[in-house]
């Protein structure tokens, strides 16, 4: 492996050398595990057509062939999971073949391909996983209407018998919209084209997302380079992680051009280290977080990767610091005033908060401190719990951020990898945690470090998270009896088929670690 790129400093350059293509017995190899989950991606887009995150006016109700799945949910949930299994199996057997550190590694190239022949089925079947697509298309409508989404709700601006209303999730349509204001100046474009069109809608946004997506294959494979990091190993545990393809090609999440924008914007700003280089990524990075405000905390990163290259000197850190903090102001100014909707923008930090899942281990902590109240008789003290341990999050998530920043400054970490511990302590300690909030942290830490413990972790974390979130996205409440139905039948075919081709494939278990790898 051959690169020009400049290392960043505190990166690893055990992992920079040359590396041989795959022989004859490991394409066969890579063959089979390209058509296994290809099969398993196009068993999973088959049976999002009935078990998927489909509008409540479906219009495949009544279709007699392609309809079918609809009135058997059963059946096209079992079918998901059999293909959400296939697809996970084979991202597995494929990072055998892309461990760090192999004599013969899989070409960036032959990972992009296989990544894109398992995304497609998913890019062109109903949506998966989620239901917050049609927040998006709500919220953008009711900007494109000339209200204010940071004030007004889904209900509220657009009523209940809209077609975009009525797909909103119920804890979602009476709350203002979670995003940064760019996002929805976007949206409010598309519903401009698109009129109350749900489908033409969805096929609009998923195409938003794969370009995001596409940036973010652009830069990781420069940036692993930059930190030391083989790109074929970088890339397979974040774009052909089975989180990204069913959370951000199939669930559309805006994930997908948070990290796109950031990661291109930060190889950029590498790239071109001039006062004008700094001074656009410095933008593009503020554009990142005006969609999802996570975004912003690269910032800082990125500026200390600059300083780190330019000396490391404390005037360094001024210099830099100070423009890009301008460049900041400057970007969140215009955008602010071009949307016409002031400083909404800055509740979108706690709205996403407004839902609490369990997922999250202080929110978990604080709905178990309540309900021990109430077993206690000493009341219902869950509010107060909540609000104390979201303080408490927010401490933490403001301390390691700063403790990151100091440590990366001083030369002891590695500023991406400290990036990526802020993304997880950000992802971990707010009230509200969903899978693909992983992503935040799981993409920089791909490309950053050759951490064998971070990789044991993060492939078996996504494997497992991966198969969490029911395809539908939504709740089984009178209908649970269903998921284990599905879960059963799917498991029963799956080890069937695994059964049938497991001598084609590689030994699994090298995939989780390799003797002799460095840790950061």
């Amino acid at each position: 492996m051959t690169d020009q790129a400049e290392l960043l400093p505190g990166s690893d350059s055990s992992e920079r050398t040359s590396t041989s293509p795959i022989d004859h017995a490991e394409r066969r190899q890579l063959d089979h595990i390209r058509r296994f989950g290809t099969t398993g991606s196009l068993i999973l887009a088959a049976g999002a057509f009935g078990a998927g995150a489909n509008p409540v006016i479906n219009p495949l109700y009544g279709a007699r062939l392609l309809g079918l799945l609809t009135r058997m949910p059963t059946v096209a949930m079992a079918i998901c999971w059999l293909g959400m299994l296939m697809i996970v199996a084979a991202w597995l057997w494929l990072g055998r073949l892309c461990l760090p550190g192999r004599e013969r590694i899989v070409g960036v190239g032959q990972l992009a391909r296989t990544a894109g022949m398992w995304g497609l089925p998913l890019a062109l079947c109903p949506p998966l996983f989620s239901t917050d697509m049609y927040s998006y298309l709500a919220q953008s409508e009711v900007a494109a209407r000339g209200l204010n989404p940071y004030l007004v709700s889904p209900l509220i601006g657009l009523g209940v018998d809209h077609p975009f209303t009525s797909n909103v999730p119920n804890i979602w349509r009476d709350t203002p919209s979670p995003y940064g204001p760019l996002f929805l100046m976007f949206g409010e474009q598309i519903s401009r084209i698109i009129g109350d069109n749900v489908i033409f809608g969805v096929l609009i946004w998923r195409v938003v997302m794969l370009c995001g997506l596409a940036m973010a294959v652009w830069a990781i494979p420069r940036l692993a380079r930059r930190c030391g990091v083989h790109p074929t190993a970088a890339l397979w545990l974040s774009v052909a992680n089975p989180i990204v393809l069913f959370h951000v090609i199939s669930g559309m999440h805006n994930e997908a051009l948070m990290v796109g924008i950031m990661l291109t914007a930060i190889e950029l700003g590498l790239r071109f280290q001039s006062i004008a280089g700094t001074a656009g990524a410095g933008a593009l990075l503020t554009i990142a977080g005006a969609i999802k405000p996570p975004g912003w905390i690269a910032l800082g990163f990125f500026g200390i990767c600059l300083v780190l290259l330019q000396g490391g000197r404390w005037r360094d850190l001024f210099r830099v610091g100070g423009l890009l903090g301008a460049v900041f102001l400057a970007t969140m100014t215009v955008i602010t005033v071009s949307s016409g909707w002031g400083l909404g923008w800055i509740d979108t930090f706690d709205v996403p908060n407004r839902v609490k899942t369990i997922m999250a281990p202080l929110t978990a902590f604080g709905m178990s401190g309540g309900g021990a109240s109430m077993l206690l008789g000493l009341g219902n003290h869950t509010d107060a719990m909540l609000a104390i341990t979201k303080i408490i999050g927010y401490l933490i998530v403001a301390a390691v951020c700063l403790w990151m920043l100091w440590l990366s400054f001083r030369g002891r970490i590695q500023p991406l990898v400290a990036m990526g511990a802020t993304f997880l302590t950000l992802a971990l300690a707010v009230p509200v945690l969903w899978p693909w909030y992983l992503l935040w942290s799981v993409v920089p830490l791909a490309l950053s470090t050759n951490s064998s413990r971070f990789r044991v972790t993060a492939t078996v974390i996504c494997a497992a998270v991966s198969l969490v979130v029911p395809p539908t996205g939504a709740g089984f409440l009178l209908r649970a009896y269903q998921v284990p139905l599905a879960v059963i039948a799917a498991l029963v075919a799956f080890t069937i088929i695994v059964l049938l081709v497991r001598k084609r494939m590689p030994v699994l278990w090298p995939t989780l670690g390799r003797p002799g790898s460095t840790t950061q």
